[in-house]
Order: C-alpha cells, then sequence, then structure tokens
C-alpha cells in the first residue's frame, strides 16, 4: 500500500532497527515505491545509536543531517524485561537498578531523540513516531503491574505530548506520535504467550505505517493504536 501523504522519494529513518518491528519496518519501507532512502540505526549500525549512551544519540544525529531532511522517523526500541529482570507483578518487586534500565530505554533515551532529531523533520511532510504501548495508558489501566514498564511509558508519552507543542511553533507541519503496535511475536512479547497472542511483526509494521499515513498536523502529540483509533492518557 503506497503511503500517499508522503512525497515521491521521501526519506525515513528507523531506530531500533534491530528489534522485531524495527527489522519489519525497514523491510516496508524499503519495499515502499515512493521511499527512495530508508536508514536504519542501532548500537550496531554506522553511525551507530544506543540509547543509553546519550553522546551516541547527538552524534548520530549530526552524522546523518547531511542526508535529510527525513520526512519520516520511525523510534522502534524499547524494553519491557532483559536478562537480570522480568516486569514487576508487585511492589515488593520493585528494584531502582530496573526502573533506571527500564527508563534509560523507554522515556531518556527517546527524550534525546526527540532534542537532537526532530529538527531534521522535513518542513512540509515530516513525522516523528515513537512506539509506546497502551499500558502506559493511564486511564486504561485496570490490571496494575508492570510498574517500571507502565511509568515509562506513560512518561514518554508526555514527552511527546510536550515536545509537539513546542515544535509546532517553527514547524507547523510536523507530527509527533506516541504509536501502541498491539502484541507482536518478538522478543520483547515472548515470555508473555507473544508467539501465541501475537501477530507478525511484518502486520503490525503495515498497520503502524498505515496510521502514520493518515494523521496530519492536527494530530500531532496525540497516542494511536495500529487501528488508529486514538487511546486516553
Amino acid at each position: 500500500m503506497p503511503l500517499q501523504s508522503f512525497p515521491e522519494g521521501f526519506r525515513a529513518l528507523v531506530i531500533g532497527a534491530s528489534g522485531g518491528i524495527g527489522a519489519a519496518l525497514v523491510e516496508a519501507l524499503r519495499a515502499e515505491p515512493r521511499c527512495a532512502s530508508v536508514i536504519a540505526l542501532g548500537r550496531a549500525t554506522e553511525p551507530a545509536l544506543d540509547l543509553a549512551d546519550p553522546a551516541s544519540i547527538e552524534r548520530a544525529a549530526n552524522a546523518l543531517a547531511g542526508q535529510g531532511p527525513y520526512h519520516l522517523i520511525i523510534n522502534a526500541a524499547g524494553v519491557l524485561h532483559g536478562t537480570e529482570f522480568m516486569p514487576e507483578k508487585r511492589l515488593a518487586d520493585l528494584n531502582q537498578a530496573q526502573l533506571l534500565a527500564t527508563f534509560q530505554i523507554n522515556t531518556f533515551g527517546p527524550a534525546l531523540l526527540l532534542r537532537h532529531f526532530s529538527g531534521l523533520l522535513d518542513r512540509q511532510r515530516g513525522v516523528f513516531a515513537m512506539l509506546s504501548a497502551k499500558v502506559g495508558s493511564i486511564g486504561d489501566n485496570r490490571l496494575g503491574g508492570w510498574y517500571s514498564y507502565r511509568a515509562s511509558k506513560a512518561a514518554l508519552n508526555m514527552l511527546i505530548k510536550t515536545a509537539s507543542i513546542e515544535v509546532r511553533r517553527n514547524q507547523p507541519n510536523a507530527v509527533l506520535l506516541a504509536l501502541h503496535p498491539g502484541t507482536v511475536n518478538s522478543r520483547l512479547s515472548q515470555p508473555f504467550r507473544g508467539a501465541e497472542i501475537g501477530r507478525p511483526a511484518a502486520d503490525a509494521a503495515q498497520d503502524l505505517l498505515r496510521v502514520i499515513d493518515s494523521l496530519g498536523p492536527e494530530a500531532s502529540g496525540g497516542f494511536h493504536a495500529y487501528s488508529g483509533a486514538e487511546l486516553p492518557w
């Protein structure tokens, strides 16, 4: 499905390109006939970008500025669990190391992406989309648990909303979005029946691109699901 809202020959950046959804987004954009360039960024790319390394974020933005402006920038990186921790089920599970590790990737790193990359957006049609999560919705929280993940995504949503207000002043056509990809069969979701209840990453990528394509500057700062539905904060 051609992305009709973007100009012929548009340029895209995908951060977190080694993850399941990130890799699927890169593949989908490379197959998009209107897309002239897709740059995949991650810890092992050149330039390297590590969300836990603020200096690498600034270096990557500076290195890529000359190839811009970019019509579409997507951050698909995120962390829910690691080799040393799983999502907390109760208050007694909370610990500072896990909170810091989760916020570093889901919140602090993306905040610096907003700082260094938002200025690289094309002034006529520029979208900066960040993968958030429905469990980051405060209004939709019915089950509790997953403290650091929920809080880090709620904070990410606030950063995107706040940045959209500032960016709009100088870049009125910019669109900053928080997107919920749904449950996808990926490393992030596999410990939580992701392989059983999740859909393929390629399907999620197509859904996300379809939503991005449908949203204009009036939607900047919004929180949307892969279906296009607006989600509560």
